[in-house]
């Protein structure tokens, strides 16, 4: 692992670029940051901080969008994930360097794709995902979201499929993602991964990314909730066939 003197001022400029368009976008589509940045962060720093590094900005710009979005918050929705999914992703966030996801991405990609067409034709017939299976769903999450970066479109599918919409998908997933940040990052220093390099990069995406999520609110704010509902499903999609891409490759 390169030390912080290794990379150069041209190199962190990089990452807080990444960072204010990751958050931006991250904002108003509830996603974003995990996906995005290990692009930047693996040719610069490997592989092996990355997850670290995510989980903790990931704190700053999910405390952000907990405050911008706060009126739209579903605290019951958040607190059933957080108790199935708090134990899953301790043991996620342990195992994470142990784990081959390579099977797991791609059952977990397609079933998300799925997900987009089969929840639309719930909704028009009128039904919804029950807690129960919300909950078991989440619990799944737990265990995806410990070991691994850009799980965020598990549970934004979830919340979606319960039938929350636009911001109020945002703040909750928000919530959840926050705490469960806090165990990722409590695990990873317990196991002594944090160093200074990782506690650097992770404070300046996490900090630029505050700030930035705040000028995503100003675009959801002026967004129609079925304009949003698109743009969520775009991104269902999209991360969805990443994991799936990735996997494959």
């Amino acid at each position: 692992m390169p030390l912080i003197q290794d990379l150069s001022l041209s190199q962190f400029a990089l990452v807080a670029g990444l960072a204010a368009i990751s958050a931006v976008a991250g904002g108003v589509a509830g996603y974003g940051t995990g996906a995005l940045m290990p692009l930047v962060l693996v040719p610069l720093v490997g592989a092996e901080p990355v997850v670290p590094i995510v989980a903790i900005s990931a704190l700053f710009t999910n405390a952000a969008r907990i405050f911008a979005f706060r009126r739209r918050l579903d605290m019951r929705r958040a607190l059933i994930a957080l108790v199935a999914a708090l134990p899953t992703c301790a043991l996620g966030a342990w195992l994470y360097t142990l784990l081959s996801g390579r099977g797991a991405a791609i059952v977990i990609g397609t079933t998300l794709i799925a997900t987009v067409p089969l929840r639309r034709l719930l909704k028009r017939s009128g039904h919804r995902l029950g807690e129960k299976g919300y909950a078991a769903g989440a619990a799944v999450w737990g265990v995806v979201m410990g070991g691994s970066t850009g799980a965020g479109i598990i549970l934004i599918s979830l919340l979606m499929a319960t039938g929350l919409e636009g911001a109020a998908v945002i703040a909750t997933d928000s919530m959840v993602s926050v705490v469960i940040g806090v165990i990722k990052f409590s695990v990873f220093g317990l196991a002594g991964i944090i160093t200074p390099l990782v506690l650097v990069i992770g404070l300046l995406i996490g900090l630029i990314g505050f700030f930035c999520t705040f000028l995503a609110r100003l675009v959801v704010e002026r967004m129609p909730v079925h304009v949003h509902a698109i743009i969520l499903d775009g991104v269902v999609l999209v991360g969805a066939g990443m994991m799936i891409y990735g996997a494959l490759r």
